[in-house]
C-alpha cells in the first residue's frame, strides 16, 4: 500500500476509477491541524486537470507503468501506429494519447507508457528535445540582431516553430517537444 508520503511528480494514480498523472504536489502544515498533501493531477485516460487534497499518511493507489521503446511508423484514419523495437509488435493509438503529435517523424523512437495491470498503452512520450530540418523560412533582415525577434519556420513534420532571424531554410534545429520552442541550431551530423 502506498501513502501520500510516496507522492512524486510523474506518478500515475487511480482516482475514482480514472488514471491521473501527478504534475505537481506539495504539503500544507498548520499549527493546529494535521498536515495536508495537495496534488495537481492531469488525466491520462481523459483530458481533465484536477486538484486534490489528502490528509498526510492517507492511502493512494498508484498504477504500475512500464516505459517501452517504440518506433513511429505512420498515421492513418485509425490513429498513430507504432512498432515495438524488440518484439516488432504493432499498436495503434489515438492522437489524444500522443503528447506532441506535430513533431512526430517517420522512424522516430518514442516511449510508450504501458499499464502494468492491463498491458494497454496509456500514452506516448516523445524525447524532450529532437532535431528537425527547416523546410521553409522567410529570409531574415540583415543587421536586425539587436532584439530577440523571431520568425515562423516550417519544419519537416509540417509544424511551425518560431526561430531567430539567423535560421535559414535547410538548416537543422533542436526543438523542445514539451513547449514547442526553438532551442538551438545544430551543426550538420
Amino acid at each position: 500500500m502506498a501513502t501520500t508520503a510516496d507522492m512524486r511528480s510523474g506518478l500515475i494514480i487511480k482516482v475514482d476509477g480514472s488514471l491521473y498523472t501527478v504534475i505537481e504536489f506539495g504539503q500544507n502544515k498548520t499549527a493546529r491541524a494535521a498536515a495536508k498533501v495537495w496534488a495537481k493531477l492531469k488525466g491520462v485516460d481523459n483530458s481533465r486537470t484536477i486538484e486534490l487534497t489528502w490528509n498526510s499518511g492517507e492511502v493512494i493507489f498508484p498504477v504500475r507503468v512500464e516505459k517501452k521503446a517504440y518506433q513511429y511508423l505512420y498515421k492513418d484514419d485509425t490513429g498513430y501506429s507504432f512498432m515495438d523495437v524488440e518484439t516488432f509488435e504493432q499498436i495503434t493509438v489515438p492522437e489524444s494519447m500522443v503528447d506532441a503529435p506535430r513533431f512526430l517523424k517517420d522512424g522516430q523512437e518514442v516511449s510508450v507508457l504501458i499499464n502494468g495491470d492491463t498491458d494497454m498503452p496509456m500514452g506516448v512520450e516523445l524525447p524532450d528535445k529532437i532535431v528537425l530540418l527547416v523546410t521553409y523560412s522567410e529570409p531574415g533582415m540583415r543587421g536586425d540582431t539587436a532584439t530577440k525577434t523571431l520568425k515562423p519556420a516550417t519544419v519537416e513534420t509540417g509544424a511551425t516553430v518560431n526561430v531567430p532571424l539567423f535560421v535559414n531554410e535547410g538548416e537543422l534545429i533542436r526543438v523542445n517537444t514539451k513547449t514547442g520552442d526553438y532551442v538551438e541550431r545544430v551543426k550538420e551530423q
